[in-house]
């Protein structure tokens, strides 16, 4: 039922409707996202996915919901890493705060195009070679063993190869034009900073497509629950973003915790052919890891007398 394409389309349908009652309704003009509204709109997209993962629940059992929801939880858990980069490209372009939500938006739209380009080359790629899954295994276990010997975040634009190549084509103004990504003078296009900065969130984007696609097919290889997470975590990024924009340098422990999950699923991955870890026990391990890498940033910041991280 998963596979009719009419399912494929009504859930496109319902994601396209969402996308355009969040900017075309509540979020028409540039504004910055207070605390409340994002912790809101966090709720409702989190709402949505457990909505959704109820009625994967009725049509389809226990195991396929296990596996939506146990890839929902590592998308999320990843999407939270990114959040940190897309904070630190903000800052790097002076990006004003009203104008943020947009860039996020349809860098989101963005996303969802490239997450499932990704998506179906990994199935294919699984399905006629087998031994790939070794190399997101080892791949995985790579980039978790890298993240967690990670100094710090650095984004450098100048060296990006995409802007690079952009530049090349189109000039770029050095001052904001409001919320405008384009502009036209004298005849001549320019992109306006805000562009180049959508431009480097996208191209950040590709890159963690490359973890976090294989860190979903590790969970189950069934496209419509892999695209469905992610497309969930997604959505709820860009409110995520403003509800922890204020408080993300608090989880300083979060990388050591998503660095063992990938490790973990990078593991999984490689023993697949020899032992299969049923999803319940993934979601266990995968849950308890970030709740043990986040428990003592909440717990430091509690602590009367704990200086802050």
């Amino acid at each position: 039922m998963l596979d009719h394409p009419l399912t494929w389309l009504g859930f496109g349908v319902f994601i396209a409707a969402m996308l355009a009652l969040d900017l075309g309704v509540f979020h028409r003009r540039s504004r910055e996202l207070g605390l409340r509204e994002a912790l809101i709109w966090s709720a409702v997209w989190v709402g949505l996915a457990l909505m959704f993962n109820a009625g994967l629940y009725y049509l389809r059992g226990e195991e396929k919901a296990l596996q939506f929801f146990t890839g929902y939880v590592v998308e999320l858990s990843l999407s939270v890493d990114n959040l940190f980069v897309f904070l630190l490209i903000f800052s790097y372009f002076n990006a004003p705060a009203p104008y943020r939500h947009k860039v996020l938006f349809w860098g989101i739209i963005g996303a969802l195009f490239m997450r499932a380009i990704f998506i179906a080359a990994g199935i294919t790629l699984l399905e006629h070679f087998h031994w790939v899954i070794y190399v997101f295994g080892l791949l995985l276990i790579v980039s978790g063993i890298k993240m967690a010997f990670e100094k710090g975040k650095e984004i450098r634009p100048e060296k990006n190869p995409v802007l690079r190549l952009f530049r090349r084509f189109i000039p770029v103004t050095t001052e904001y034009e409001g919320n405008r990504f384009f502009i036209k003078r004298s005849g001549q296009i320019y992109a306006s900073p805000l562009f180049v900065a959508l431009l480097v969130v996208e191209s950040a984007d590709l890159v963690f497509a490359v973890d976090s696609v294989p860190a979903v097919l590790s969970i189950t290889s069934d496209p419509f629950i892999v695209y469905t997470s992610n497309v969930f975590a997604i959505l709820g990024l860009r409110s995520l973003f403003f509800a922890l924009e204020g408080m993300m340098h608090r989880f300083r422990h979060l990388r050591y915790g998503l660095s063992v999950v990938l490790i973990f699923v990078g593991i999984k991955m490689a023993v697949a052919g020899v032992l299969t870890i049923p999803t319940w026990i993934s979601l266990c391990v995968i849950t308890g890891i970030l709740a043990a890498s986040i428990a003592p940033s909440l717990w430091r910041r509690r602590t009367p007398n704990a200086q802050s991280l």
